[in-house]
């Protein structure tokens, strides 16, 4: 295992990491939502012209729904789009409703996962389409939206009412776009107690449960019969799908890897799964991505102390013994504890980290980057691979990051200054 902590770092080479002033008011921009009283951004993206779609949780007078607002390149609203910039509303009449992630199709138009929140406890996924004008796309699901019903109740979930919004929990949503435009989503199931088991769905290009796909439209995801939670997907250039997550109380990470049909890919790791502890410390992988050889690099957290954890394996989910000699990586910033809920991988090979440090008003946005082999960028950050960013009196907690096409970084979080506020910032790369 590899710790490293922030003391002191060489000088300047260059703007990498640098905030970018000349992006909306001096590198950020609050992302407006009419009407609401607070707002937490979940995801952004980037569309064909260059516009930033965030994905955000709304909280308006009369409770918690999904946001959509677009930005313009600079950072300022697209008035254009939905009503003053945003779409706010639910997936389907009942309780509340969060965003999590949107995804821009091949055709412009824009999927936004999240979750419809039956009562103050209970989470299910879903899915809404909206057209580039932000209208509902009425041939897909009911009016443009679509809630994920599993037999048995099994895509109900636990919602996370006691935890800081943006940070992970068993409040799982994210979403990956098959080829042929098929959609897979997460979803974590609580029995009872303390038993819980990881969903893997896909739905068609319409909207309903893609029964072909492992025979019943999901795959339960439960290793050696212990709780199993989900927090990420990805799926890969040849069409195989990742996800990660965690296993067990004390947490390890997980990794498992699925076919495109939806059957476990036996060959990785050991009999489809690969689980790991950051030596005496447990372990959480919030984001997971491919590198172009195949490579994987998966980022989150350890626990009992909480730093941002980096772990690199092969293709078939063997460490990768010539990086931290196959060990996960800890990075230690901050007094209390840090966590990466976010990474982006580049052309280049590099991979964008994003998250927070935590503790009150010592909880800020962290971006980082690594190498292609998994060490931390020393080109990056004042030398030191990553930066630490404070944007209000109190919590400030990135947790998406986007990469525009002069390749400056876009990240998207959360600043708590007597409200939550969904921001936007840009650095310089």
């Amino acid at each position: 295992m590899s710790i490293q902590s922030a003391v002191a770092f060489p000088c300047t080479r260059d703007d990498d990491g640098k905030l970018d002033i000349t992006f909306a008011a001096n590198g950020r921009t609050q992302v407006y939502f009419a009407g609401s009283l607070c707002s937490v951004a979940n995801g952004v993206a980037i569309d064909a012209q260059g516009r930033l779609l965030v994905s955000a949780k709304v909280t308006m007078p009369d409770g918690s729904r999904f946001g959509l607002a677009r930005l313009l390149e600079d950072g300022s609203a697209d008035l254009a789009f939905g009503r003053q910039g945003s779409v706010i509303g639910q997936f389907e009449p009942g309780f509340e409703a969060m965003g999590a992630k949107a995804v821009v199709l091949a055709d412009g138009n824009i999927l936004l996962a999240g979750l419809h929140y039956e009562d103050a406890h209970r989470t299910l996924p879903a899915v809404a389409l909206f057209d580039p004008q932000g209208l509902p796309v009425q041939g897909f699901g009911n009016n443009g939206r679509s809630v994920v019903r599993l037999p048995g109740d099994l895509s109900r979930g636990v919602r996370d009412a006691w935890l800081p919004p943006g940070v992970p929990g068993a409040e799982a949503c994210d979403v990956g776009i098959q080829k042929d435009g098929r959609i897979l989503l997460l979803a974590n199931h609580h029995f009872e107690l303390a038993d819980h088991v990881g969903l893997l769905m896909r739905l068609d290009v319409e909207g309903s449960l893609d029964s072909s796909f492992n025979g019943r439209g999901f795959v339960m995801v439960r290793h050696l019969l212990m709780n199993t939670w989900l927090s990420c997907l990805t799926v890969q250039r040849d069409g195989q799908i990742l996800v990660g997550g965690s296993i067990n109380f004390p947490e390890e990470g997980l990794l498992a890897r699925y076919q495109t049909d939806g059957s476990l890919d036996e060959k990785f790791a050991i009999d489809g799964f690969m689980t790991f502890k950051a030596q005496r410390h447990n372990a959480q992988v919030t984001r997971v991505v491919q590198q172009e050889n195949g490579d994987v690099l998966c980022f989150g957290s350890s626990r009992d102390p909480m730093h941002c954890l980096a772990f690199k394996t092969h293709s078939d989910g063997r460490p990768d013994n010539h990086c931290h000699g196959g060990q996960p990586q800890l990075l230690e910033i901050g007094h209390c504890g840090c966590q990466w809920t976010a990474a982006q991988a580049q052309p280049d090979g590099t991979v964008l980290t994003v998250g927070a440090t935590i503790g009150g008003s010592e909880a800020d946005f962290i971006l980082g980057r690594y190498l292609p082999g998994g060490q931390l960028d020393a080109g990056f950050g004042d030398g030191a691979g990553w930066v630490r960013t404070r944007f209000g009196r109190s919590l400030d907690t990135a947790t998406c990051v986007a990469v525009q096409a002069d390749g400056n970084i876009v990240v998207g979080g959360y600043s708590l200054d007597g409200t939550y506020k969904a921001i936007v910032a840009r650095y310089l790369a």
